[in-house]
């Protein structure tokens, strides 16, 4: 996080209070990149799909050869304990992490008995709805064969961050990448729909990039609505030729975008129809 804001991280037992130093220059993570982690959103006193949330960090944690040390519904429960330390209502991001603290055979690989857990909670308002600016990125997403692409890992994000960098030196707030044959596969840093002739279409999850708890309620919910919504193989052409855009994913749920390139978009009423199911959806548990 950029600027700070009230955190609690549950580590080794306890709740620590601020942005605790937890790990050490010869931590395997720290050097050799076995971090994963997962990101759930609490807001409104509702924290959708966050059982999914806790599932999916062990089942990254299992694709990095760590071993998880709690389950995903005691994770949960552990979250809910975290929430209630803040004043209720706030906006929060919430982040189970775990990673080796120490090398396996040969230094490089980790050992999947010195997997350490986490979880961090932090106030992160929301994203507005002012929407963003995107560009094409002349980054591409990794193959599942040189990538751990089905875990969210960390060592995933710097080829991110980089595309990002790359698109903010131009003016733009995301970037739109594409597979190795091409396709836009997703943003650097959320999934991504369009709309054009009230049709809803996103890139079909092809293993090129993580397909997202967010992406997959939202896909759900469309469909259960009676909207016209496709997975399909999309090249930039179709996003420089929609109607709308919009990113979908956890840290701001669903947001639109504001221009792709020179041209300028408004928030339509497809985006709007998915976020108030997103919001109808959120609000019913």
């Amino acid at each position: 996080m950029s600027d700070w804001s009230q955190t609690f991280t549950y580590y080794e037992g306890r709740w620590l209070e601020g942005n605790p130093p937890i790990l050490g220059p010869r931590d395997h993570a720290f050097w050799l990149g076995s971090s994963v982690f997962d990101g759930a959103r609490a807001f409104e006193g509702v924290a959708p799909d966050l059982e999914r949330h806790c599932a999916r960090v062990n089942h990254s944690a299992q694709t990095m050869w760590l071993k998880p040390t709690m389950a995903s519904e005691a994770i949960r429960e552990l979250a809910w304990d975290g929430i209630r330390k803040f004043a209720p209502g706030t906006q929060l991001y919430i982040r189970p992490m775990y990673w080796a603290e120490r090398n396996g055979p040969g230094s490089v690989p980790p050992d999947p008995e010195s997997t350490k857990f986490l979880l961090s909670i932090y106030e992160a308002p929301l994203t507005d709805l002012s929407g963003i600016a995107i560009t094409r990125s002349r980054y591409a997403k990794p193959l599942a064969t040189t990538m751990p692409i089905d875990a969210k890992a960390g060592c995933l994000y710097p080829n991110n961050a980089r595309a990002l960098m790359e698109a903010r030196t131009r003016g733009f707030d995301n970037c739109l990448l594409a597979d190795m044959l091409g396709n836009v596969a997703e943003l650097a840093t959320a999934n991504v729909f369009l709309a054009r002739d009230g049709i809803v279409m996103t890139p079909a999850a092809n293993g090129s990039f993580l397909n997202g708890i967010t992406r997959q309620r939202v896909l759900k919910l469309l469909e259960a609505d009676g909207v016209d919504v496709r997975e399909a193989t999309l090249a930039f052409a179709d996003f420089e030729a929609a109607d709308e855009i919009f990113v979908v994913g956890n840290y701001g749920k669903v947001s639109p975008v504001k221009r792709i390139e020179s041209r300028d978009l408004q928030p339509g009423p497809l985006f709007r129809r998915t976020r108030q199911l997103y919001w109808d959806f959120a609000h019913s548990k």
